[in-house]
């Protein structure tokens, strides 16, 4: 029986070897056949497969098209989540407390880093920050500020009353310089029934502009002296209330040039920013800040003039421009020991001073003669200023019988912008005038407010003030703010002049605040505490790719450009469609 299975076995084998063996002949045999011997008929055919093959490429390439305009009909290529922006600035950043910010650097870092109690709008007008509501009696005398619920510093720490009762009480210390003192003046806040109460030493209209200021965390420096603010280590490394929080710091060499790296503040009230960081790269000079712009270094900047639009040729760069709520006056000194406490004297500049000439290498800034801006307050019809008389300004010159050291004017600036060249401008023209002109350009900074604008060290200024979203002249021209820690930069004393400008604040009524603010205008004038030369315009340089702020945003200052700051964006991704 195994025998039989065994040799039916070998049987089946020999069988199919010889199976396949037949198989594998004629294999090659067919393939000869039918492949390798029709090689030499392929010739014959050729333009048939070409034919084939140009009708498969062009079924595939209008398979992919019509995928592609499918996708497109339910998707879209949208700004997303992600990505670094990196804005180039102008000046050294010496401290990160608000406070203290002085320099552009430090204008910006502060504006991304902390929140105030009410804010810029799209609109350029007064809206809401850290505050739920802003009201006020019927006076005008009494505002009450009722905080947003579940405020959170970038800590975790919760935002309340107490940052802003111990904030308002430094920036009213004596012991600091801030930009912010002149508008909290004689104003009492106190906590009542949950709600913060502001009682003003006289009525104003518009305070909810002066609400504008940064709050400070009472949690880490109510036990810190205001006078040991700028030193503490808070200027360094700050706790935050705004849309971005400190990361790090990097100096690069000993030029003052700085990077600062923010994260995306969790906690901000108006919801986690789409960045996943922003940078501020602060430079010395703006040389450095067109290389960087051109080179892609940085995204952004608002430090160009328009007369740099020609030095960046990066393709991918773009200028945004809008008008600000800002303007450039040359100031007189008009009190203390300054030749130009002589009324007849400022009069003879303000006639003698040929105010083509000194514009004449501003590229699209618009001429600003006053204090008060057209788009502010609708005055029918301004002042006449004199005309200028350059002769009749020599004889009062002339006639005033100065001594030479009384004929040297101190003329001081900063190292920005158009300034430098405005001031040698005004110091060619006062000695053409009979003056002798001495010229100090510093850099903006801490020490220029504490060794000139403090002190008053100077018989002209030449500087930049901001107008605010509404008409008030309390803080620049009011007799009170003659002080060292005041913003009257002229040392104007006009009892008109003031009255004018406190009736033009307390009241409602639009009628009467324009008749007052002619009065104050027609005393600006035939007084000439200042000298106004133009209203300031931004350039902002920008990479075409990102989302940055609207051109049709009114921007008040320049830093109102972050008033959205949440929704800039640097990443796009396809997104599907809302239907």
């Amino acid at each position: 029986m195994e025998q039989t299975i065994k040799k039916r076995g070998q049987k089946l084998k020999k069988r199919f070897f010889r199976f396949s063996k037949k198989a594998s002949v004629e294999g090659k045999e067919h393939i000869k056949e039918n492949v390798v011997d029709r090689f030499s008929h392929i010739k014959k055919i050729r333009l048939l497969i070409f034919e084939w093959a140009l009708l498969v490429v062009a079924i595939i390439m209008l398979s992919i098209t019509q995928a592609v305009f499918y996708r497109e009909s339910y998707a879209v290529d949208a700004f997303t989540e992600g990505g670094t922006y990196s804005e180039a600035t102008l000046g050294r950043i010496n401290s990160l407390n608000p406070l203290f910010a002085n320099t552009s650097s430090e204008k910006t870092l502060s504006r991304l880093m902390f929140s105030t109690l009410s804010a810029v709008d799209y609109s350029g007008h007064i809206g809401l920050g850290l505050a739920a509501s802003i009201t006020t009696d019927d006076t005008g005398s009494v505002w009450t500020v009722k905080l947003r619920d579940n405020l959170k510093w970038s800590d975790g720490e919760p935002i309340t009353n107490e940052d802003v009762l111990y904030t308002v009480g430094v920036i009213q210390s004596p012991a600091i310089i801030t930009s912010y003192s002149a508008n909290l003046s004689g104003v009492k806040v106190v906590e009542q029934d949950g709600d913060l109460v502001f009682t003003l030493p006289s009525p104003y209209a518009n305070f909810s502009s002066a609400l504008e200021f940064p709050i400070l965390p009472s949690h880490i420096l109510k036990d810190v002296a205001p006078s040991a603010l700028l030193e503490n280590n808070f200027s360094v490394s700050p706790v935050t209330s705004g849309a971005f929080t400190y990361n790090a710091a990097q100096s690069i060499g000993n030029t003052g040039e700085k990077i600062v790296y923010l994260s995306p503040n969790d906690s901000y009230y108006d919801g986690r920013p789409l960045l996943d960081s922003f940078v501020v790269h602060a430079y010395t000079n703006t040389d450095d800040i067109i290389e960087a712009v051109n080179s892609g270094t940085v995204t952004a900047t608002a430090e160009l003039l328009p007369t740099d639009r020609d030095k960046i040729v990066a393709p991918s760069v773009y200028e945004k421009q809008t008008a600000l709520s800002s303007g450039v006056f040359a100031f007189f000194n008009t009190s203390g020991t300054s030749v130009l406490k002589n009324k007849d004297l400022r009069k003879a500049i303000q006639q003698g001073i040929d105010m083509r000439s000194l514009r004449a290498p501003l590229e699209s800034e618009p001429p600003l003669d006053y204090p008060l801006l057209s788009t502010q307050v609708d005055i029918q019809e301004f002042p006449s200023l004199p005309e200028y008389d350059p002769d009749a300004a020599k004889d009062t010159i002339s006639k005033a019988n100065l001594s030479d050291e009384e004929k040297t004017l101190h003329l001081a600036t900063i190292n920005t912008g158009y300034f430098p060249a405005l001031a040698e401008n005004l110091k060619f023209q006062l000695e053409n005038l009979g003056f002798k002109v001495e010229v100090n350009v510093m850099a903006p900074s801490q020490d220029f407010v504490v060794s000139v604008i403090r002190p008053r060290s100077y018989d002209i200024l030449l500087y930049e003030i901001e107008l605010g979203s509404d008409p008030d002249l309390f803080a620049y021209y009011h007799s009170s703010q003659v002080t060292e820690n005041g913003l009257n930069l002229s040392n104007y004393n006009s009892a008109i002049a003031s009255d004018a400008i406190l009736a033009a604040r307390s009241s409602t009524d639009v009628s009467k605040r324009i008749a007052k603010y002619e009065t104050f205008l027609k005393n600006w004038v035939a007084d000439a505490p200042a000298l106004g030369i133009y209203q300031v315009n931004m350039s902002y340089f920008v990479n075409k790719n990102v989302r940055t702020f609207s051109e049709d945003a009114r921007l008040v200052t320049a830093t109102d450009r972050f008033e959205n700051v949440s929704y800039w964006a640097t990443e796009k991704a396809l997104k599907n469609r809302t239907p």
